[in-house]
């Protein structure tokens, strides 16, 4: 076994593929010939990655979700256990569809909840977060906050997450947790004005020191 990478002894990695320095590949998953995937990525139990996905750096996948083809996942991106992709809208066992798979791109640090449904052909944009069983059926702006069956944006959230508040004079909202300031461009195009959307995380920033609810309950 390559010192690059880790495979349980349980998975299944079909060759030729492409994987990443650093990335882990745990209990029963499976990898087709002709996949992708980047450095430093967890793929949890029971994970399925097709021939034709792609998956970029840093990706963290939980258990029991299937990545088809025609999907991409960027940097960054996090999908919580049993969430669900597909790659085709109208489906037929009688229809042999293998050359009409819709993509599914999944932008840079996006996170998609437990038990969500992404309709395939959909763009969910960076940093977007989609709450825990919401059926996502359109495209998703960056930072959207989508919740719902049918999801419908209840409005923004930081780069680390949190629910951005009222604007203030100036427009401006920030982030409880990092102080970042965030402003709308456009109706539904919301930019960070201290840190460049493809940009790293400062190394301080990059470990989390407050739970969720302790931001939440002051």
């Amino acid at each position: 076994m390559t010192t690059e990478y880790f495979v349980h002894e349980t998975a299944c990695v079909d060759e030729p593929c492409r994987i990443g320095e650093g990335t882990k590949i745990w209990h029963f998953s499976h990898i087709c010939a002709g996949a992708v995937l980047g450095r430093r990525c967890i793929l949890g139990q029971n994970v399925f990655v097709a021939g034709r996905a792609v998956i970029g750096d840093n990706v963290k996948i939980q258990n029991n979700v299937s990545v088809y083809d025609g999907v991409t996942l960027e940097d960054d991106v996090f999908l919580g256990p049993s969430c669900v992709l597909t790659n085709v809208s109208n489906p037929r066992s009688q229809v042999v569809r293998h050359g009409l798979y819709e993509t599914t791109r999944i932008c840079r640090g996006a996170t998609v909840g437990a038990n969500a449904t992404i309709v395939c052909g959909r763009t969910i944009g960076r940093y977007a977060l989609i709450a825990a069983g919401a059926v996502v059926t359109g495209d998703v702006p960056d930072y959207a906050f989508m919740l719902g069956v049918p999801a419908r944006q209840r409005g923004w959230v930081s780069r680390h997450g949190h629910p951005l508040g009222q604007p203030d004079a100036e427009g401006v909202m920030t982030c409880p947790e990092t102080g970042f300031r965030y402003r709308l461009a456009a109706p539904d195009v919301l930019r960070c004005l201290d840190l460049d959307e493809e940009a790293p995380l400062p190394p301080e920033l990059a470990t989390g020191k407050k739970s969720y609810r302790e931001f939440t309950s002051t």
